[in-house]
Order: structure tokens, then sequence, then C-alpha cells
């Protein structure tokens, strides 16, 4: 028996649903092993829909215990139910109400899918598909209903009963049993429901909309952590106050709620009034949380905030176009936390995890459009490409249109598509309307796989005092141009040139929307480098032939931020491919000046610009015959270097950014910054001198008063084998034994320890007592970070690496394919390797494919991995 990839669900069949759902009341009676959901369903047919189709409801897993239609028992020939669906063969041609009972067991749910019980308290996830697995419903985004739903439980396992919308009652249910009855006003389609239900503890404030509403905002945590879960809580009100002035959006209910659980498949859920988070990114405080990880709960909590109006109040008409919420709302969450945090650093950090994740994504098989046209299993799309490359094309329409225009198009999109179910083609009808331009082009950017490439050349010509720039973009497929914003300017040797005048230049800004352009600027009085993609304008890899000179003028004198630091990078990487000691003593030299001028001025800037680029980056620039060990071994050459010549200055910054008293932390941008630089110059001092590093890491280690300081000195040891690598990493398991989110940062590190006895460590590391296989987080943080982040041990020539990723996807799938599948996924790029590796990886990927009964999960996503490349 062979498992087969499962059949596409294509974007040129959607039609609308036969039959629409206008409201729903639930009533759910919680149990450990058979929670009862009775279903009121008010359907009527659509007038837009198949008026001979039958009803068919989808549905995962459940058992039916009773069906009525309009208050009659309705005759078993008139439908026909089983665990996935039920389907009414003659059903009523005018509305009619459907009462569907149905019988779970959230104990045994280890999909995390639909309703759950994790550490005794009962949760719901329910996008994309799980509320199906709850009862049987027309489960897509574009049935829209308003829901009420009565909660009961024991009151002692379950004292607290949260759902969508506002509070309408509660009261006692006999002796030991209680209900809550919540109400949501405002239709939503069912992959935004959720209930919780269990012993929590909570924090709460009250928040004043623009409009004069009196919001409650609380966050819910397991008993005991209530003062770790402050920070998220603050997050919650600014980001509530930052969308009404960016935005002009008011919150619309009575109460806003997050709940953080051990066990979530995701980071989080945008559920109206009721977003469900993993607990990792709500708890925080400085002995337990980095730097890191209140950047994280403060961008995650604005990003399920700001979809109560980009995702709920308006929401996807299908599931292609998922990116209509997603990458549209994680632009939203990058605006604000830029400007809760430095722009320049936070712009930064963020094309570094596109690059990181998106463009290996872009060049391998598991390559799609924005929006796709087809998939196979819609959790399989969850990706950087709709995430990131989303984001990406709504900073690019912000950029050609400008800042004033961007805004009357959102006013416009929210307006027009409030309480609708919206496709890409309404979102950019709203700014098309309000400036009178063709879209059409731009739209191309949502429908093309892969990374464009910009090539550029210039060349000078001092008599005339002209520079001409050529510029052309190849693209991944055969098509039309794209539309390329290219951010530019021209930098001599004193620093940006004034005076230089081109008319093809709006704003700084060169629309680039045929195949090539040229470009002539006149009074150009000496010869420029030309800083191009500033502030990263367009998704692009960029080809420009600039030598180390060039490349260290724009680090030194360019005005924008990301191209000073990319230059920078651009040294670093062609160091990395080719390996010069002459070269690498001039980019030292030149570092250690940038850091004489700047370094203390801006710490959080200087530490991204001493960050080399990943051994992930230089595998992504070579693009095929990869050897990881042989990337690891120059980049660790380069660092040794950089740490030696550097040694003087390091110690320095080390010295002047010592924490000024013990204990005073605080997670804000300044003093992240200052942290951040100190540990980086910690990490490079240990390159050049191992035993030095050690000695500088154990001190810090010793006296560290933050989760930052004393993380960023046990990763810096972890790296240099020998006793006290082993003794740290030792006391840090048992100091935090009863931590699980702090263990989950020490199972990350050994996972990553460049050493063929890593693959030893991890299988002691599955036999610690904290380590389950049923928590995502603890797998995603031993096996995913060995899997993402651990090249040279992961994709080993013995093909052991890829074997014990193997090993965890087969154990995973029958319990949990959404994670089992996440972790295939770091095959993506097996192609690029040199062939013994490539060998290696295909009989590991072809052996998970003959396991019979494969889950669609990861059958997909194996299918699409395995295809030819």
């Amino acid at each position: 028996m062979r498992t087969e990839t499962p059949p596409l669900i294509r974007l040129e069949d959607y039609r609308p649903s036969a039959f629409l759902i206008d409201r729903v009341d639930l009533d759910i009676r919680l149990d450990p092993h058979a929670t009862r959901i009775t279903a009121d369903l008010a359907l009527r047919p659509n007038p837009d829909g198949d008026p001979a189709a039958p009803l068919h409801l989808d549905g995962d897993d459940l058992i039916l215990v009773a069906i009525d239609l309009d208050g009659a028992a309705l005759p078993a020939e008139d439908f026909a139910a089983g665990p996935g669906g039920l389907t009414l063969h003659r059903p009523p041609r005018r509305p009619f109400t459907l009462r569907l009972v149905t019988q779970v067991d959230p104990t045994a749910n280890t999909k995390l899918m639909g309703l759950y019980r994790t550490d005794g308290v009962y949760c719901t996830q329910c996008e994309a598909d799980g509320f199906r697995r709850i009862t049987y419903f027309l489960d897509r985004p574009d049935v829209m209903a308003v829901y009420t739903t009565r909660i009961e439980a024991r009151r002692d396992e379950a004292p607290v009963l949260l759902g969508n919308g506002n509070p309408v009652e509660s009261g006692p249910v006999g002796t030991d049993r209680h209900y809550a009855v919540w109400h949501d006003p405002h239709p939503k389609p069912a992959y935004l429901f959720a209930v919780v239900g269990g012993r929590l503890g909570k924090v709460e404030t009250s928040f004043r909309t623009m409009e004069g509403r009196d919001v409650t905002c609380a966050v819910y945590v397991e008993p005991g952590k209530e003062d770790r879960a402050g920070y998220a809580l603050d997050a919650v009100v600014r980001s509530m106050e930052w969308d009404e002035r960016a935005f002009g959006r008011p919150y619309d209910l009575d109460v806003f709620n997050v709940v953080a659980v051990a066990a979530f498949n995701m980071g989080a859920m945008e559920n109206k009034g009721l977003n469900i988070f993993n607990d990792k990114y709500v708890l925080a405080a400085p002995e337990t949380a980095t730097d890191a990880d209140y950047a994280a709960i403060e961008a995650i909590i604005a990003h399920e905030y700001f979809h109560n109006w980009s995702g709920n109040r308006v929401t996807c008409r299908d599931w292609f176009q998922l990116c209509l919420k997603e990458g549209l709302t994680v632009f939203r969450d990058q605006e604000f936390s830029s400007d809760m945090r430095s722009r320049p650093v936070h712009r930064i950090g963020e094309v570094r995890s596109l690059r990181a994740r998106q463009f290996p994504e872009d060049a391998g098989p598991l390559k799609h459009p924005v929006r796709p046209t087809a998939y196979a299993e819609i959790n399989n799309f969850y990706t950087a490409t709709v995430y990131d490359k989303g984001a990406e094309i709504v900073r690019m329409l912000k950029t050609l249109i400008g800042a004033e225009a961007f805004r009357a198009g959102m006013d416009r999109y929210f307006a027009e598509n409030d309480g609708r179910a919206a496709t890409v083609e309404d979102f950019l009808a709203a700014f098309a309307a309000v400036t009178g331009r063709d879209l059409s082009a731009f739209a191309r950017w949502y429908e093309r796989p892969g990374t464009p490439r910009l090539t550029a050349e210039g060349r000078y010509d001092p008599a005339a005092r002209r520079y001409t720039l050529k510029l052309a973009q190849t693209l991944p497929v055969e098509g039309p141009p794209l539309v390329i914003p290219v951010a530019l300017g021209l930098v001599g040797a004193g620093g940006p040139l004034t005076g230089v005048t081109c008319p093809a230049l709006d704003g700084g800004v060169f629309v680039l929307d045929r195949p090539g352009a040229e470009l002539v600027f006149e009074g150009v009085a000496e010869e420029p480098v030309p800083s191009l993609l500033r502030d990263f304008s367009a998704p692009v890899r960029l080809d420009l032939a600039l030598s180390d000179d060039h490349r260290l003028r724009l680090l030194a004198r360019d005005s924008d931020p990301f191209n000073r630091w990319q230059a920078a990078q651009d040294v670093a990487l062609s160091l990395i491919l080719a390996f010069d000691p002459v070269r690498a003593d001039a980019f030292a030299q030149a570092l250690g000046t940038f850091l004489d001028g700047e370094a203390l001025a801006d710490p959080a800037f200087a530490a991204l610009v001493l960050a080399l680029p990943t051994e992930g980056e230089a595998a992504d620039a070579l693009a095929r015959d990869v050897d990881p060990d042989a990337i690891h071994a120059a980049r660790r050459s380069l660092r040794a270097r950089l740490g030696r010549v550097l040694r003087a200055r390091l110690e320095g910054i080390d010295a002047a950014l010592a924490p000024a008293t013990e204990g005073a932390y605080s997670p804000d941008a300044a003093s992240a910054g200052r942290r951040s630089l100190r540990n980086a110059a910690l990490d490079l001092i240990a390159a050049g001198d191992p035993e030095a590093g050690a000695a500088l890491a154990t001190r810090r280690l010793s006296c560290a008063t933050n989760m930052t300081d004393r993380l960023a000195a046990l990763a810096t040891l972890a790296q240099i084998p020998g006793e006290a690598r082993e003794e740290a990493l030792a006391a840090f398991g048992e100091r935090f034994a009863a931590e699980p989110l702090v263990l989950d940062k020490w199972f990350a590190i050994q996972a990553t320890i460049p050493e063929p006895e890593t693959l030893d460590r991890i299988e002691r590391l599955t036999r610690h007592p904290a380590f389950s296989m049923t928590n995502p987080n603890r797998v995603r943080a031993l096996v995913a970070s060995f899997a993402m982040a651990n090249p040279t041990q992961f994709a080993r020539a013995d093909g052991a690496g890829f074997a014990l990723v193997g090993r965890f996807v087969r154990a995973l799938d029958p319990a949990n394919p959404q994670v089992a599948a996440r972790l295939l996924t770091a095959f993506g790029s097996w192609r690029r390797y040199e062939k013994t590796r490539r060998a290696a990886a295909s009989e590991m990927l072809n052996g998970i494919k003959g396991v019979p009964g494969l889950s669609r999960d990861v059958a997909d996503i194996l299918g699409r991995t395995l295809q030819d490349g």
C-alpha cells in the first residue's frame, strides 16, 4: 500500500455555498471524554448557490447522537452521516432549522484541532477547518453566522468558562455544575469560533475606545503565573491605542480576552473577542524570558488583535485568499513594532526572517504564489510566502501610492467590506478607487511564485558629470513584468550626493514595470556608489557588482540604515563563499572603524552589523551542490579572524555596556539593544579565542541577572567543547527544571551544537522528563531546531540527520499531522545539496512515502517535496 498525494482543491473551481447559515445556537456540555454539543443551525438556500444541490455538512471524527429538522426527527432515509460528514438528500428550499447533537472526546484529541483538553484546560482551535471536529457544519469562510454559545461544566474542573463575544448570563446547574452564555453580535465564519474552560488565573485592565466604549481586557493564564502576564496585557492596550491612531479602527465588543495554553499547534489564534495563545507568546518575566521573547509577545499580541478588523470584521472569501488577512495583518503588526521600537532595526529583522524562511521556500519544491491557485491540505499553506511575502506586497503598495493614499485606501477597504468575506480583488479595488490607478499589473505579485532578480549596472561619465544606471528584472517564471518599486540614491566619498537630478525618480523611488530601464542622473560631481532597494523596497534578489571598497563606503556613508547593514552583509557573505585573509582583515578594520564611531550610539544596529550571514543564507546564495561542512568551516574562519582583530574593541564594548545596576532589567528597545551588542561582542571574542570566550561566558552565566544575558552566555559556551560546557548545561537544566518554556531554550541550544555527537544528545534529551511528543513546543524546540538551524548535522553526509528527523515525522503523523508536516518542510531544499547528501535525503523521503496511511498533511508536503525539481 502506498500513500498518494491528496487531490487538489482549485481556486478556479470556487462556487458559492448552496446554503447559508444565519444563526448558530450552541450548547456545549464539557466532559473530559464525552463532551456533548447541541447545535441549532438556522439555514436558508443561498440565492447565489446551486438550487438543486443537497446539503452537505463537513465533519471530522464526529459521532452523531441525534438530528432533527424544524423540531421533528429526521427519517433515516433522508440523510447520511458518518465521521467525515453529513448529507441531507432533500433539504427544504426555504429557511429551516437543523438541530444536531454530536459527541467528541477532547482528551483523546491529540491533533489539537477542534475541541481538545490540555493540562486540564478545554480549548479550541478551528482555523482552518477545525470546527467540523465539533459539529457538522458548512465549514468554509464565506458562510458567516451570528453565534450564541452556552457552555456548561463541572465548577471544580472549569470555574472559568469563556466564549466569543460578550458575556450574557451565568449561573449554577445543580450542585456541582455551572454554565455561562456568550453572544457574538458580529457575523463570523466557523474558523473564528472559540470556547475555553478550565482553572485559570487572570490579570485585567480597562480601555476606553475612540467611540467611548469601555472594554474590559483580560489575560488568562495557568494559576500562579499571573505575574508573568502583565507585559502581554500592556501590549493589548498599546495595540488598541495604535490601531485607532494608525488605521482608525476601534474595538467593537465589551470584553477582549486572551488565554494562554501549553499545547497549541500555532503561535496564536484571533478568534473573535477570545484570542487563544501558545503560552510562550504570553508568559514573560526577566528571569525566564529573553528580550526576543518580549518582542515576540508584543508583536503577536498585536497581530492577533489587529485581525479584529483585517481578518474578522473583514474575513476571506475562501482559503485561497489567506494572504488577504495574514499578509495584511503581518504588515500591520510590523508597523506597530516599528513604532514601538527602532524602525530601522526592526526592518532589518523582518528582511532577515524573509530571506531565511521565504526565499528558500520560493526556490524549492514547496514554492507557491502568495495567493495559491490550488492546495491539497490548507494547513500546509500557512507559510512564509503567505505571511511574509504577503506583507511585503502590502508594503510595496504603500510605497507606490504614498502614505496618505494608502490610509485612504485602507479606510475604503474596511468600509466597503465590513461584515463580508472578501478577495484580493476587493482589497486592490479600494486602492484603485482612491488613487484612480490601474493596479492590474501590480496584482501579478499575488500570482507569481518564486523570487524575482533585479540586475543593476552603472556607468559614470566624469566629463559630462553624468551617471547612467541600467536596471533589469528577471522572473523565475515566464510572464509579463512585475511592478517593482526601487528606492535608490547615490553615495559619494563624503556621503549621499546632493544636487543630482533624475526625472525618472519620484520621491527617491523608480518604478520598474517593464523588463528593463535606463536611468540618467545629471550633475553628479564624482563617481558614485548606487544605493539600491533602500529599506528593502521590494522582495527581490539584487545583482550588483560592487567592490569591497564600494560596499564599505555604503556601510560608512549611506544615509539608509538598511543598506548600511546590507553592505556589511554582502562583504561577509562573499568572504564566506570565497575566503581571502587579506580581504577579511580589511573588512575587520572597516568594522572596527564603524564600532569606534557608532557602536555606543546605536547598540542594536551595531549588533546587527556584527552578525554575519547565517550558514543557511550562504547555502541559499550557492543554490546548488551545497556542502554544509564547507560553509560552516568558512564562516567559522571568518568569525575567528574578526574576533581576533577586533578583540580590544569588543572587550571595550563588553566593559562599557556592563549593567550599571544589578537586576535593573527592562525589556525596552534601548536596554535590549545594549544587551544585544554586549552579547554579540561576547560571541565574537569566543570565536577568536575559545578559551578566553569560555571563561568570559562562564563568568557571565554566574552573574547574569536576566534570561537574555544568561541564555546568550550559555549559547556561546555551548559552541565550545569541554567540561565547562557540560557543567553549565547540566546546571541550567537543573535550575529551570520546573520551567517548560525555559527548557525549550535549553533543548534548542543543545540541538544546534554543530558536532556529530549531537544526534546522540538529542536521543538522550527525548528521554528527559520535560520532553513530550504530545506538546508541539517541546518538539519544535528539540527536533525543529535541529532540522532548521543545525545544517552540518541535519545534512550529514551519512544521512543520519535526515533519518533522525524522518523518524520523528513518522512517529508524530498519526497523533499530530500538522506538527509532523511542519517538520517535513525542513527537506524543502534537499535538491540543492551535493550528490551524496541528495541521495541520502531522497532515500529517507521515499522511505516515508512508502508508509501506509499517511495523513493528508504529510502526504501533501511529501508529494510536493519529491516532485521533479
